[in-house]
């Protein structure tokens, strides 16, 4: 891999713990994995709303009832929001409509992650959803494999709607390490036929505890194989979370990233990484 940059663009007051994001029309929509909302920065106007995802939202909602928003993808206007089902209370699913800025439904997925769970052979305490694509057929969801098995897994479901009869693929990976400890899934979006994912190692054995941060990697999926490109250390510090295409020109791709920084301190730095196109 030749080289890549990475730089600070900006940072956002009023956010804490960004676990996710997604750039469309000068706006970012971020999530975070301690908070009830979905967050709109307009990066022309430095405008930041708030747009509630579930009842009573707050912004730092406690470890153990939260509802653990780490992943979210989009199709035509719609964003897709999806808990890690790492407990049973994160099992939620919110379709919210870019047009109108509206909820259009909640879905409770706690059997589709049941079913996930015994299908790829990972234990509920092992299974912690942090990446999602949809393409109008298919939908990826990326199990990050910081439990006590390392199974990072993504689960390939054909349909047009989760409430719907589908087929179910579970495809395992093995990540790069640091340090003899295993990266694992942050986040995941699709750009073309290429899946381009975060990974980060962490050192601990649970879903549930924060461990000493090692790394975070880029990465590339050939979506007709589903084998890997190719894997590039970004950072030796950093806790990447959430990934979003930016801009792509002859020469290169640029993506706007955000981390979760494990604390109640609302403050969320936006950094680009860019890529040569090959």
């Amino acid at each position: 891999m030749e080289k890549f940059t990475l730089e600070i663009l900006f940072q956002i007051i009023g956010i804490g713990s960004a676990s996710g994001l997604f750039f469309n029309n000068n706006s970012l929509y971020i999530i975070g994995d301690n908070s009830g909302f979905l967050y709109e920065y307009n990066m022309q106007d430095q405008q930041l709303s708030h747009h509630p995802l579930i009842d009573n939202p707050s912004q730092n909602i406690p470890k153990n009832i939260k509802p653990d928003f780490e992943s979210v993808t989009h199709h035509n206007d719609t964003l897709y929001v999806f808990g890690s089902g790492s407990t049973d209370k994160r099992n939620k699913m919110i379709a919210f409509d870019l047009k109108s800025k509206t909820i259009l439904q909640k879905n409770d997925l706690v059997d589709l992650y049941a079913l996930m769970q015994s299908f790829g052979e990972i234990k509920p305490e092992d299974f912690n959803l942090e990446g999602a694509i949809f393409d109008g057929e298919n939908w990826y969801l990326f199990n990050r494999g910081n439990g006590v098995s390392n199974k990072n897994t993504i689960f390939t479901i054909h349909a047009k709607s989760l409430g719907e009869e589908f087929a179910l693929v579970a495809t395992n990976y093995k990540l790069p390490k640091i340090k003899g400890v295993r990266s694992s899934f942050t986040d995941a979006i699709l750009v073309e036929d290429k899946i381009y994912f975060l990974s980060t190692a962490e050192d601990t054995k649970s879903t549930y505890d924060d461990g000493d941060i090692l790394g975070s990697f880029i990465g590339r999926i050939d979506l007709k194989t589903m084998k890997i490109d190719f894997t590039q250390k970004i950072t030796s510090t950093n806790k990447f979370e959430g990934l979003t295409f930016y801009k792509k020109s002859s020469d290169k791709i640029e993506f706007l990233l955000c981390e979760d920084n494990d604390t109640e301190l609302l403050e969320t730095k936006i950094f680009k990484l860019s890529l040569p196109v090959k």
